[in-house]
């Protein structure tokens, strides 16, 4: 099987790509990541990785004065979008890929952290989402920001808290709000890295994080695999598609 690039943007060591990882291993990906902060994002060509992936973190998409490797994400995002080419965002990356079509990214005015099922929309329900869908399994969420719906997006997912919970861009791109990748081992690392915010939010407290976990994560992690497994297989079948128009327009001269 030729091996593929999936590039991954880190923002926290302990949010990594949990049950995805083993999905994009069998799919003939190898993995690469970066560390926000660390790792020169600037030398990343939009082109070049199969399929980016940005992932969670605990800072704003709009404070770039503070974090300003925030921008070479944003650059790279648009210039990947032009491109019609694969990305996935978790989290802030979703409030990253939605700023980098245009939209507004701000806090919502209630934090959403914990276990809460999604509901999706119609085009939800006929694309992989399907398999989180709250009538199979709950879905973990850590987040205080939203964002406006980009105007070249579908939504696929909502709840009660945040209204934008999901959304597709083209056929390629991916955005997710909320955090199916997630372990129940895994977490275990999140409610020490998290424990100041924890401690901040009055309504959240680990016993009942770790009591949640416990009922409902194993079955996020079998429902999961198979969401990623579809999607990732959807994305493998247009990649030939998606290769020849890179080609022609780099040929052409031009990025879309």
């Amino acid at each position: 099987m030729q091996s593929k690039q999936a590039t991954v943007i880190r923002h926290l060591a302990f949010e990594d790509l949990g049950t995805l990882a083993p999905v994009l291993n069998q799919a003939g990906y190898s993995i690469k990541y970066l560390e926000a902060g660390q790792d020169n994002l600037q030398s990343i060509e939009f082109d070049q990785p199969d399929l980016l992936v940005i992932l969670g973190g605990p800072i704003g998409a709009y404070e770039e004065k503070d974090y300003p490797f925030l921008l070479d994400e944003l650059r790279i995002l648009s210039s990947r979008f032009q491109a019609d080419l694969p990305v996935l965002g978790i989290c802030l990356g979703s409030q990253l890929m939605a700023r980098a079509l245009g939209a507004s990214v701000y806090p919502s005015g209630s934090k959403e952290i914990g276990w809460f099922p999604i509901t999706l929309t119609t085009a939800g329900q006929k694309s992989p989402l399907r398999f989180l869908s709250g009538e199979y399994t709950s879905m973990f969420h850590w987040h205080g920001d939203t964002f406006d719906l980009p105007a070249q997006s579908t939504l696929l997912a909502s709840t009660p808290v945040c209204k934008h919970q999901a959304f597709m861009v083209g056929e390629n791109s991916l955005g997710l709000q909320f955090h199916p990748e997630v372990t129940p081992l895994g977490l275990e690392r999140w409610f020490i890295g998290h424990a100041v915010e924890i401690g901040a939010t009055e309504t959240v407290k680990v016993s009942q994080l770790r009591a949640d976990t416990v009922e409902y994560g194993k079955k996020l992690e079998e429902q999961a695999s198979a969401f990623w497994s579809e999607w990732v297989s959807g994305l493998d079948r247009r990649s030939p598609l998606t290769n020849l128009t890179k080609q022609h327009n780099l040929c052409l001269g031009r990025n879309s």
